[in-house]
């Protein structure tokens, strides 16, 4: 496993950074842009590791990859199974970057963490076998009355079944 990262006062290697930070804002972290890739991971691990229905990464060069303050606040957990590792921060709890053993010059990091491009958009998906039965699909969305700014899928028809047709079942839509 990769050792954890600590600051780095090297000189940047591009013209162009995108920052990122924890949502107390204890830890800053920065890329050179463009990111390597960008990527929506819809793996079980990711999913726990990030609560929601799938993460999106973006993968940067350790090497162009900084923390900027905070690398006190980082916290790190080590999966040596898989040899993984995650690191948070330990104010907020909020995944910082996501590290594996088979590519150790890289660091994957949450895309939310970004408020400004970071030269990639996510056009892979990984894992898509292990994505969640609730994942939201894009089905059509209708406001939720009395609720400003929240949408709902709409109820499924119900299928009611009667018999006496020449076929023997009728299938008609429950009204």
């Amino acid at each position: 496993m990769p050792k954890a990262i600590s600051p780095q006062k090297s000189a940047k290697a591009s013209a162009i950074q995108s920052e990122g930070r924890c949502v107390c804002g204890a830890v800053r972290l920065e890329i050179d842009v463009p990111a390597v890739w960008a990527w929506h991971d819809h793996s079980a691990a990711s999913r726990h590791a990030q609560g929601c229905a799938y993460a999106t990464y973006v993968g940067s060069w350790r090497s162009r990859f900084r923390i900027l303050s905070g690398a006190e606040q980082v916290s790190r957990f080590e999966d040596k199974e898989a040899g993984t590792a995650r690191s948070f921060c330990a104010t907020c709890g909020t995944p910082l970057f996501y590290e594996r053993a088979r590519s150790p010059e890289m660091v994957n990091i949450p895309r939310a963490l970004f408020a400004t491009r970071t030269g990639r958009e996510p056009r892979y998906h990984m894992h898509l076998h292990e994505q969640a039965d609730w994942t939201y699909l894009g089905q059509p969305l209708s406001p939720l009355k009395g609720y400003p700014g929240v949408m709902r899928e709409r109820p499924r028809r119900k299928v009611r079944r009667e018999v006496g047709s020449a076929s023997g079942v009728t299938v008609i839509p429950h009204q």
